[in-house]
């Protein structure tokens, strides 16, 4: 048995909204499900997650549900059908919620206007259309089209020119909220990062009851960007808008540094975002696509995404199936040519880090047939998944939300632990091990463990023991 150690989140939505084809994603190798709050009402997002918590008791192993808040999205109003705007028009933008057209629009945003100036860029419908400002009347601005196109209703505005003033959690973002926490999500995602303070808002409204993730998608969030991921569960490159903000080129560059410097602190990274996006229309991916997912697992992302591709194409289970051997055929290369996936990372000076380095260089050492870290907390998990070990990982902890929340986890195969004492809860775990065909009699496997055994935060001691 190969356990594949990138993740998967596949995005539910009115294409895998029921039961068989939501059963189908999962058989076909999601570990997270996430739910879109931009879409969707709480009565059909409750009905996946009774889904999810039904296939999930019916095959045994543990699920992670991501809610993704829809956060502070400015999108101007309706439109009339069939309106176009040409480069070289001037266009009147304002709040009345009247018709648009070609000559003016609605932008119901008040932080918007209170922080435009003369020169500002507006960028709608994910950078098709680009606006300049040339003048702010008191009620109303004048602005420049330098790129046109169609103009369609209810089209996302970005401004990559400020850091707006707008709060990290709407009054929509509170309702979903309270909703998604009562039934029991294991993450929450939140919208339109720009600084680390929004995080401490909104982990301040969450406490402990959810883990809570940074989508990085503003420029403003480079700007704070370690102290947003230091504040941060586990971060999401969310390669859409912040493609739209910043030049495209500049983008890849960005992943990888996020990518690294998450792992180099021990906090899980998504790559989001047009993964495979061609998989909407088309039963098959691009070449470029599946580099693109390859090379997100080369560089050592936890997980990766399905948006639309699993939400609302075509093909929601072919998207998830072909992800899955795309990141197994990479994880193979991987094990081949070692130098070509992820590298190693410097030593942290604490003694939980040190236990972590040390249990994956044992293990290469007597040639291990794993790794079997016992964790009250998942923390244990995160600190020898940073050390990305070339041999399957194996997370025991008697806790289900650990059990979920750390199924997106890189490499961790998350099991539920029922023994108590530490000896029979190793050869609960070697019993397994067994049972799944990862290890015969005779093998190696590095066990990490706390003493004293069971109390959080202990990791402090590493045993081989054998089949």
């Amino acid at each position: 048995m190969r356990v594949r150690s990138t993740k998967i989140i596949a995005t539910l939505g009115n294409a895998s909204t029921d039961e068989e084809t939501i059963r189908s994603v999962i058989e076909a190798g999601a570990n997270v499900l996430r739910l879109n709050f931009s879409h969707g009402t709480h009565a059909d997002h409750a009905a996946r997650i009774q889904i999810i918590r039904k296939i999930e008791a019916e095959q045994g192993s543990r699920l992670a549900i991501l809610a993704d808040l829809q956060g502070p999205k400015h999108r101007i109003g309706l439109v009339e059908e069939g309106v176009k705007i040409s480069a070289g028009d001037i266009i009147r933008l304002d709040q009345d919620p009247a018709m648009g057209n070609a000559k003016r629009v609605c932008l119901p945003h008040a932080d918007i206007f209170d922080a435009l100036t003369p020169k500002t860029t507006l960028l709608i419908d994910d950078g098709k259309l680009r606006l300049q400002v040339q003048s702010i009347g008191s009620d109303h601005i004048l602005a420049e089209v330098i790129i046109g196109g169609p103009l369609k209703s209810r089209k996302g505005v970005n401004i990559p020119d400020l850091k707006l003033p707008t709060k990290p959690l709407t009054d929509k973002d509170r309702l979903d909220l309270d909703f998604a926490l009562a039934q029991d999500v294991d993450w929450v995602a939140l919208s339109f990062v720009q600084q680390a303070s929004d995080m401490i808002e909104a982990r301040s409204y969450i406490g402990d009851r959810a883990l809570l993730m940074a989508k990085i998608e503003k420029p403003a969030a480079l700007e704070e960007i370690d102290d947003i991921i230091r504040a941060s569960d586990a971060v999401m490159v969310a390669r859409g808008d912040l493609g739209v903000e910043l030049p495209a080129a500049k983008v890849p560059a960005i992943q990888k540094k996020l990518i690294s410097t998450c792992r180099q602190v021990g906090k899980p990274v998504v790559v989001a975002t047009q993964m495979l996006e061609s998989m909407i229309a088309s039963p098959t991916p691009t070449r470029a696509e599946a580099s693109d997912v390859a090379g997100a697992v080369f560089d050592g992302a936890d997980a990766v995404m399905l948006s639309a591709e699993s939400a609302a194409g075509n093909y929601p289970v072919e998207s998830v199936a072909m992800m899955a051997e795309i990141i197994s055929s990479a994880e193979a290369h991987i094990t081949a040519y070692p130098h070509d996936g992820p590298g190693r990372l410097e030593v942290e000076h604490s003694v939980y880090h040190a236990v972590a380095h040390a249990a994956v260089e044992l293990a290469e050492a007597v040639e291990a047939k794993a790794i079997v870290a016992f964790t009250a907390s998942g923390n244990t998990g995160v600190r020898i998944a940073r050390e990305r070990p070339n041999l399957p990982l194996i997370v025991m902890t008697p806790s289900v939300k650990a059990e979920r929340r750390y199924a997106l986890l890189w490499g961790a195969y998350m099991v539920g632990q029922a023994e108590t004492g530490y000896e029979n809860a190793v050869s609960e775990a070697l019993s397994h091990l067994h049972e799944k065909g990862l290890a015969s009699r005779g093998d190696h496997v590095v066990i990490v463990a706390g003493m004293p055994f069971g109390l959080a935060g202990t990791t402090n001691s590493l045993r081989v023991a054998q089949l």
